[in-house]
């Protein structure tokens, strides 16, 4: 079978290497195991999910550190993500209590109403690369408490993350049948999407296999489908006498994570009248970031992207923004050849034509100048993604109008557009999802409501339109002639 190796982004050292994955009996494996771990009780089912979040906890150094080797992110910052994986658990068992709880409603006298919620049965997990323990287990935390068993399929660019997650599931009780892995890359993730055999996907990742995978569900409404893709999201900076705390808020929204996030601002729109302090200010901010492996000291803010391809594939952007008219404001460049290590990309498009309205996935901002606030808005909603917006500035009435025309599902205002609470529902319109938010609200797309009528004994009778039992028909067909 063949093998999957994992590198280094920093360094290029080999991390991890394991044979790619037989899709079809890891699928039978979760399949035989998912009956008894639904009939189980709710209270062994969390009590296990308890297990794996103390047992990951215990284990914060270590599942931090691979992570930082394996993403190329700082290690405070996997860290970070250790500490999300821990905390998911409290909030899903909550978020289940309070989504998707057995409930009694009201019904006739005599008559028992009940709503109760039903796993769907084995449900299939794309991961991503870029949050490869925190975004996955989002998924996964929820669906176990409601009874589900998963196939998890981690990104081929993250397999030790996905290989550590996975065994901290097993070594806290979950049976091994109901939480599996799939390891391989494209054709792994089609072959596991496809199978016959699963009851619904969970996805974060891009929007192109996210379309993809909705058109393929499309004639299957039976199964469950829950995206949660990128964004093309906007910042707006407005009038604000602190413009070094409106420069921070960009630059943490921009070029954290190395801008590998989906929440990650990718428009910076700015009034006129402020061009020239905000975009300086920013800019002075990011000559400043400390760019370093994940280990390295000082603690640098951003590590490298995630591979070579996508380093290349950004520096052609930058490029290629600045062929169609963009003015460079401070140029991306590569800094250890051979790693995908990028300064901060930041590039004026006002006058740019057709500017493209895509998800680039790294540390690049493309700024945009606006006379006044109405426009600002119109140039905030000029995309087709909806995850993230946020407002810099301005006053109450202004946020009150943004929140109120923006389309996204994250409004922030003087916030970053990224770093959402896991305790809220995570999701957008348009291209940035499917309608199904996750985060809190993965309660609701792991379990199916079920409502019923409930008494001890059958008892009951018509009331009305029935003839006495004696008498004759209340209507007779004529014969045909």
């Amino acid at each position: 079978m063949p093998e999957l190796i994992s590198f280094e982004p920093a360094t290029g050292a080999e991390l991890w290497r394991g044979p790619e994955s037989d899709v079809d009996q890891e699928v039978a494996a979760a399949r035989a195991a998912w009956p008894q771990w639904a009939a189980a009780p709710l209270s062994h089912r969390i009590e296990r999910v308890r297990n794996f979040g103390n047992r990951v906890r215990a284990n914060l150094e270590s599942f931090a550190d691979v992570i930082a080797r394996e993403t190329g992110k700082p290690l405070w910052e996997a860290r970070n993500e250790v500490e999300s994986v821990v905390g998911k658990v409290d909030i899903s068992i909550r978020a289940y209590a309070d989504r998707t709880s057995q409930r009694r409603l009201e019904g006739k006298v005599g008559t028992r109403s009940a709503l109760r919620h039903k796993p769907h049965g084995v449900l299939a997990v794309l991961g991503p690369y870029n949050f490869p323990a925190h975004l996955p287990n989002g998924h996964i935390i929820p669906a176990l408490i409601a009874g589900n068993a998963i196939v998890f399929k981690p990104s081929e660019k993250t397999p030790a993350v996905g290989h550590m997650l996975v065994d901290y599931y097993q070594k806290s009780g979950i049976p091994e049948g109901v939480v599996r892995i799939a390891q391989g890359g494209a054709e792994t993730g089609k072959a596991l999407s496809h199978h016959p055999d699963i009851d619904g996907l969970l996805f974060t990742g891009s929007a192109q296999t996210g379309i993809a995978l909705n058109r393929q569900f499309a004639h299957r409404p039976d199964k469950i489908l829950a995206l949660e893709m990128g964004g093309n999201n906007p910042i707006i900076v407005w009038d604000t006498r602190d413009i070094h705390s409106a420069a921070v808020l960009v630059v943490q929204s921009a070029f954290l994570s190395a801008g590998q996030r989906c929440t990650a601002a990718r428009r910076l729109i700015v009034k006129d009248e402020l061009y020239d302090q905000v975009v300086g200010e920013v800019r002075k901010i990011a000559d400043r970031l400390v760019i370093g492996e994940p280990h390295g000291e000082p603690p640098p803010f951003m590590g490298p992207v995630i591979d070579n391809e996508l380093c290349d594939n950004l520096v052609e952007s930058f490029l290629a923004l600045m062929s169609r008219g963009g003015r460079p404001i401070k140029h991306m460049a590569v800094p250890i050849q051979g790693r995908p290590f990028l300064t901060p990309g930041i590039i004026d498009v006002t006058d740019m034509k057709d500017r493209p309205d895509i998800e680039l996935f790294g540390p690049l901002l493309q700024v945009i100048r606006v006379p006044d606030f109405t426009a600002a808005i119109i140039e905030a909603n000029n995309t087709r993604f909806g995850l993230s917006a946020a407002l810099i500035g301005g006053t109450a009435a202004q946020y009150d109008e943004f929140w109120a025309n923006s389309r996204a599902g994250i409004v922030n205002w003087n916030a970053p557009t990224n770093g959402a609470s896991s305790a809220a529902p995570f999701g957008g319109i348009g291209l940035s999802g499917n309608h199904r938010p996750s985060a809190y609200y993965a309660a609701d797309y792991c379990a199916y409501p079920v409502v019923s009528s409930e008494n001890d004994q059958p008892k009951a009778m018509i009331g009305i339109g029935l003839k006495d039992e004696d008498s004759a028909p209340v209507f007779e067909p004529k014969a045909a002639l």
